[in-house]
């Protein structure tokens, strides 16, 4: 049987995210600002929760239909076949999101949504209270100019929780951008990836468990597991595939370097349950001094400080100025930072041959891209 999932995604992540789609074999329908819509059958489901490494969710579409009025809401909510999915002791509590629509306010959506639903299950069971004992389907909305998207969660916590990171540093980088900024760097097995601001670690770690085929969910649980609707074979199965997938044939290296030796031993640890300590190389340095290996093809991938949370502004553009002259020593290597801070290319002394627009959480970034590298990477100067 086909359904069709949404998985959703930080904004910029839309691309790798629909990428990831297509290699697990699913069909894109539609694609927009933080979402990606696709077809699929049940056990793709489960595979999708399991094998996605930038989506933040992966939710079951139950229907849509447009809405103007609280009376339509209410009716076309009304309509969809939610015995199909809630038993009667079942709870259903019910969140989203309205942008650029008429209705706008999402307290009174939540209201006349799970008062339709309980009016539809109650024709359904012929009860009128419902104690919401049993498991818990989160039902999620989300409209769009009008048009009502009406979902399950599948996943429950957010994908990015991967379960390798319970400790952090003071300005962690999300799972999910992590691997979205390893793939856009397109990582080889013969060229080593650099992190020297890397905290906890995110990076090098993502890298590894990209490179040696490592699905970012096959070791933590999912809310659709519990799901009756859903063959429960299904999530099992995602996760052995997962794990005859792993190869650690492969030769690819990572090092994470960072001044705080305190969040490096996180960061070691966080490598472990992983299951990719072996691949990286954690050690204390400072990246305003850092020393390209000899005879070591490279990439630097970082996050650092936008002033945002760390740092004054001034010590952030010393720091860039800094980073600028020790980068530019790394030729040629390929360089990938990631920034929200205003003119970051006028402090690094160099423009960036490509700028990709991301969010760090609520954050905008940019993610600065340094392809060639003849002289201070062939570009121009500030």
């Amino acid at each position: 049987m086909k359904v069709q999932l949404v998985a959703t995604c930080m904004f910029g992540l839309e691309r790798f995210l629909g990428e990831e789609i297509d290699a697990l074999g699913c069909r894109r329908l539609e694609t927009i600002d933080g979402r990606v819509t696709f077809e699929g059958d049940a056990a793709d489901a489960a595979r999708a929760n399991v094998n996605l490494r930038c989506a933040e969710r992966v939710l079951l579409k139950v229907g849509s239909f447009e809405a103007r009025t609280f009376t339509e809401l209410f009716d076309a909510t009304k309509s969809l076949p939610w015995e199909d999915y809630i038993g009667r002791n079942d709870a259903f509590p019910v969140r989203g999101h309205s942008v650029k629509s008429t209705l706008f306010s999402v307290s009174d959506c939540q209201s006349i949504m799970k008062k339709a639903i309980v009016d539809r299950l109650s024709s359904k069971y012929g009860i009128k209270w419902f104690e919401e004992t049993g498991i818990t389907y989160q039902i999620e909305f989300f409209i769009l100019r009008d048009l009502v998207t009406v979902m399950l969660d599948l996943s429950g916590m957010g994908l990015h929780k991967r379960g390798y990171r319970p400790a952090a540093g003071a300005a962690p980088l999300r799972e999910t951008l992590a691997a979205a900024l390893v793939l856009n760097s397109r990582p080889r097995e013969n060229v080593l990836l650099w992190d020297p601001f890397c905290g906890s670690g995110t990076i090098p770690i993502e890298a590894s468990m990209i490179m040696t085929h490592r699905a970012p969910g096959m070791n933590r649980a999912f809310a659709g597991e519990a799901y009756a609707f859903l063959p429960p074979g299904i999530w099992d199965a995602a996760r052995t595939e997962a794990r005859d997938a792993v190869d650690d044939a492969t030769a690819f290296e990572a090092y994470g370097s960072d001044t705080d030796a305190r969040v490096l031993e996180f960061a070691r640890e966080n490598a472990k349950r992983a299951g990719v300590d072996s691949r990286i190389k954690f050690f204390e340095a400072d990246a305003r001094k850092i020393k390209k290996p000899v005879d070591r093809r490279g990439t630097v991938i970082c996050n650092p400080p936008y002033g945002e949370r760390m740092m004054t502004s001034s010590e952030v553009e010393s720091l860039y100025r800094e980073v600028g002259k020790a980068f530019s020593a790394l030729s040629p290597w390929q360089i990938y930072i990631l920034s929200s801070y205003p003119s970051f290319e006028r402090f690094y002394g160099a423009k960036a041959d490509k700028v990709r627009k991301l969010y760090n959480g609520m954050i905008p970034c940019n993610l600065y891209q340094y392809f060639k590298n003849p002289d201070r990477t062939g570009n121009k100067k500030f």
